[in-house]
């Protein structure tokens, strides 16, 4: 019984790197976050080091395994059966009703249009709720929390896109 296919989860973390080297510019939004934050445009634009791309790329891995819970509906039934003694058994009866299963919906729901609808409302919610009340208790102005929001709307929709496409 093949799973997931996971191998697409590192290259989808990929994608927040990608965006934000774009989104962050001076003629994207970097100016515009520079305007709303009081911060000098150069250093929201400055260059990152190998160690703050590092952490990126581990958080958006972080990231992307997550979002498969959101996107690809076939992982709540393991998550249903993981503590079942049966789940490890090769040939339990738990083995056979995912085998089939899988075989009959195993492409449900799996293509790039559903994950980017699953990946908006996700990150639209979680990301305004968490980047809303951090940027309300230090101060910071609404009009940033909608420049960062779009930033997590437009790269979810995409990771969990590509996930829900590929994995």
């Amino acid at each position: 019984m093949e799973l997931f296919n996971f191998y697409i989860l590192p290259i989808s973390a990929f994608i927040p790197l990608i965006i934000g080297f774009i989104w962050y510019r001076p003629n994207v939004f970097g100016t515009r976050l520079a305007d709303t934050t009081g911060e000098p445009i150069e250093q929201i634009s400055q260059p990152k080091s190998i160690g703050q791309i590092g952490l990126i790329y581990l958080f958006s891995l972080l990231l992307s395994y997550i979002m498969l819970a959101v996107s690809v509906h076939q992982i709540g039934v393991f998550q249903l059966f993981f503590l079942d003694p049966s789940f490890a058994d090769a040939s339990s009866e738990f083995k056979t009703f995912m085998t089939d299963f899988l075989a009959q919906y195993g492409s449900r729901h799996r293509t790039f249009g559903h994950g980017m609808i699953h990946g908006a409302e996700a990150s639209f919610f979680f990301s305004l709720a968490i980047l809303g009340i951090s940027a309300l208790l230090t101060g910071k102005s609404l009009k940033s929390i909608w420049v960062h929001v779009g930033f997590w709307v437009l790269t979810c929709s995409l990771m969990v896109g590509v996930n829900c496409a590929f994995v």
